[in-house]
């Protein structure tokens, strides 16, 4: 794939485990054991998936993460934790997480989690260069950006792609399954529950009243449509 991987964990065995699986699936890996250093290497190397443990000396890894998010809008970030409390997780998500994994983990399905958000990065940028114009919206396929009333919102690359999922079909009616199949993957095994927190992530930066979406619908007992704006 020759993505470049920053693995960010102060723990030298895990780094150098998680690290060691990650060369063996073809990916080139930096490491960093302080939140200072990653992004350090972050700002001096094309990375494109960070591997970020929040418990960490110094700052810690939700700080990490925003600032990664605000300097690098089209990074991937998959986000390790040693807790079990959902918080923890839906903390890492609002900070601009793609994914996360509580530890301890299997090393493999790391290596999948990695592969998935590496594949998802890949179709965005293989994406055609056409315009994709809705409402107020529009999206540049070709440069991945998106815009609302001509004024650039900086997506991460999950939000980016459940955005194009429903701009490519206004109307329609989308599981949460359904979301998550084709967005993370069908080989994606975490918790449903990200798509709905990438959701509320996503209508906060386009909605008029994010408390009141307009563009983005909740349909009871189902999932989210994009508004038909035509």
């Amino acid at each position: 794939m020759g993505k470049r991987i920053l693995i960010v964990e102060d723990e030298e065995s895990i780094r150098k485990f998680i690290k060691i699986n990650l060369e063996r699936a073809d990916f080139i890996v930096l490491d960093a054991d302080t939140g200072e250093k990653g992004i350090e290497i972050a700002r001096n190397e094309n990375i494109d998936i960070v591997v970020l443990d929040i418990m960490l000396p110094g700052i810690d890894g939700f700080e990490v993460c925003k600032t990664l998010r605000n300097e690098f809008p089209k990074l991937g970030i998959i986000m390790l934790t040693a807790k079990s409390q959902d918080i923890d997780k839906i903390m890492g998500l609002e900070y601009g997480t793609d994914d996360y994994m509580t530890k301890p983990f299997n090393p493999q399905e790391l290596v999948l989690r990695v592969k998935s958000l590496a594949r998802r990065m890949e179709k965005i940028e293989e994406a055609d260069e056409s315009i994709l114009r809705l409402g107020p919206f529009r999206i540049d396929k070709y440069s991945r950006k998106f815009y609302k009333n001509d004024i650039e919102i900086d997506l991460t690359p999950t939000e980016y792609s459940i955005a194009k999922l429903f701009m490519d079909n206004p109307g329609k009616a989308f599981k949460r399954d359904e979301i998550l199949n084709l967005v993370w993957g069908y080989d994606f095994v975490g918790d449903s529950k990200i798509v709905d927190v990438n959701i509320r992530r996503l209508r906060a930066k386009i909605e008029n009243d994010p408390a009141k979406p307009y563009f983005i619908e909740t349909v009871w007992g189902l999932g989210y449509r994009w508004r038909n704006m035509d």
